[in-house]
């Protein structure tokens, strides 16, 4: 079994889990035909992907250069190094509230720390095979999340979508808002103009051309707009100075201890999220095309990405939703399409660089805007309010959570929530029926007539346990099965229908059992499975303290037996 890994009860070879989908669609034979559909691809997304990564760094408090490092660096790394043939990876409009608290707390050298940090720690998830686990989040949990970013990211764009002049912005969303109301008459109508104009453009574009780059057309729009007629706005170039045209020299970041424990619980918080990000995206990218991602292998490339930006000084990467999307729309073949996205968008920042610094901000909050409401699952949002007062709850809690408290305590307070949901609704579908064994035993119990079945042997009772004996359940079924009476000679548990035992249900029966031996009664444990058996004797059910038996007729035919021989003995 070398090389092999435990997974879900069977065996995994190395290479299935941890070896590139690049490698896997390069043995498979890689042709002109295939590098021209990853080069269409990849260069639809580049389109995509630049005015986007400019956008999310500004909202996020980076510098628009850092954006495209971002995506470049990152984007190349996740799809050479990744276990999905169609991820995208780049900075996400999901880390915007994250990186920019990052900023505001520990300044841009933390966030390059907290970045190179948070790959490092995604990297041995990956190895341990924790991706395998990531995935298990409630499904109420990621939409509401998801949805209260997308308020925040809404939200952290009304400035510039209004173009007023506030000095400091506060970051919570109570105290943005009446400070922003406080400045409403330094509204720039030029800027209403442009946010709404490239709104219109890109959503008119989706609608009428949806092979078009609308976020491209839209902000070049803009751009040129600003430039010839000289509008009185903010752009890249009056507020950052442009950006460079090549890629900074790679560094590493200040790793002295203090500063590692300082920036560390940011670290885990992009760790957590961009595990969940980029793990459905690759489960998106597989509903779409019909492959089957490797989630661990997944999470160790995610982690390489993260490293590589922070040496760079990018900052967060992750998959993206949209992006993979919109690869997977264009026609890429594989891993090559995303590699090719990120050269490409190197050679946008090389050649036109110098034309970046025209682009008006209230035009990247209009792509923001845009893409905050795409955030928003609206249809998920209307089935599970339509689905119980449970999945409401949760959604809710994580939503409101993630609004006004913390986007780390939204996932792990929802997490908890839908935990106890299950929990609770796994422990009503574990049921114990009660049955009374026959006199006569010449036949199975299940073949007896009507007639037959009403001389019950009052010595015996059977008791039959249908679903998952846990912790949850166990409460419950104990309850039941406590009613021990002295009457009763033996009592027989059936656990043929029993799929798993937890060690919370093991200490119950074994109470059960200490009970009937000092009752004198004896007890029978029948169908038990080889796991649940050996459950059961790590927890001391095993002779003579109770009796083992294949079957509820094998327990009731010996039982027979030890009655008869006293008497014969007699």
């Amino acid at each position: 079994m070398k090389n092999m890994i435990p997974q879900s009860g069977s065996y995994v070879s190395f290479t299935d889990t941890f070896i590139p989908k690049l490698i896997t669609v390069l043995r498979e034979g890689y042709g002109p035909r295939a590098l021209k559909s990853d080069a269409i691809a990849g260069l639809t997304v580049a389109i995509v992907a630049l005015p986007l990564s400019m956008a999310i760094a500004i909202a996020a408090g980076a510098t628009p250069a850092q954006g495209p490092y971002t995506a470049i660096v990152g984007g190349f790394l996740v799809s050479m190094l990744g276990g999905s043939r169609f991820q995208i990876g780049g900075p996400a409009g999901a880390f915007i509230v994250l990186v920019a608290a990052t900023v505001a707390q520990h300044g841009m050298d933390g966030l390059i720390l907290a970045t190179f940090l948070s790959g490092v720690i995604m990297a041995v998830a990956g190895l341990l095979r924790l991706g395998t686990y990531i995935k298990f989040i409630p499904y109420p949990v990621t939409v509401g999340f998801t949805s209260g970013i997308a308020v925040i990211i809404f939200a952290s764009q009304i400035r510039e979508l209004f173009g007023l002049t506030l000095t400091e912005e506060p970051g919570e969303l109570l105290q943005k808002l009446p400070a922003l109301w406080k400045v409403r008459d330094t509204i720039s109508f030029a800027a209403v103009a442009l946010s709404l104009g490239t709104i219109a453009a890109i959503l008119w574009l989706r609608r009428t051309r949806p092979h078009w780059p609308g976020m491209l057309i839209a902000v070049g729009c803009a751009a040129a707009a600003t430039g010839v007629i000289g509008l009185p706005v903010a752009t890249i170039g009056t507020e950052f100075g442009g950006i460079p045209s090549s890629l900074p020299m790679p560094r590493l970041p200040e790793l002295s201890m203090s500063r590692i424990v300082e920036v560390m619980p940011a670290a885990l918080s992009f760790t957590l999220l961009g595990s969940i990000e980029s793990l459905l995206s690759a489960v998106v990218a597989d509903g779409m095309t019909g492959r089957r991602h490797r989630s661990n292998c997944e999470l160790v490339a995610q982690g390489v990405a993260n490293v590589g930006s922070a040496l760079f000084t990018g900052f967060c990467v992750t998959g993206t939703i949209a992006r993979t999307a919109t690869n997977v729309r264009a026609g890429a073949h594989g891993p090559v399409a995303g590699m090719l996205h990120a050269v490409f968008l190197l050679l946008f920042m090389v050649i036109a660089a110098p034309l970046a610094g025209f682009i008006p901000l209230a035009s990247l909050a209009g792509v923001l805007a845009v893409v905050a409401w795409n955030m928003i699952e609206k249809s998920a949002i209307a089935i599970l309010l339509r689905s119980g007062r449970g999945e409401a709850t949760v959604l809710a809690v994580t939503f409101f959570l993630t609004i006004f408290r913390d986007l780390t305590e939204a996932i792990v307070v929802g997490f908890a929530l839908g935990s106890v949901l299950f929990i609770h609704r796994m422990s009503r579908t574990t049921e114990v029926a009660t049955h009374r064994a026959f006199i006569t035993g010449d036949r199975a119990d299940s073949e007896r007539t009507y007639d037959e079945q009403t001389a019950a042997n009052p010595d015996v009772v059977i008791y039959r346990i249908t679903g998952v004996l846990f912790f949850g359940a166990a409460a419950s079924i104990g309850s039941v099965l406590d009613h021990i009476q002295d009457k009763h000679k033996a009592l027989i548990v059936d656990f043929s229908n029993v799929p798993f035992l937890d060690s919370t249900g093991a200490n119950m029966i074994e109470g059960l059992a200490h009970k009937a031996q000092k009752n004198g009664v004896s007890l029978w444990l029948t169908g038990t499975g080889q796991d649940i058996r050996r459950m059961l004797a790590t927890h001391g059910l095993k002779s003579p303290l109770v009796h083992h038996a294949a079957s509820v007729d094998e327990a009731l035919a010996v039982f027979r037996e030890e009655e008869k021989a006293p008497s014969e003995v007699a």
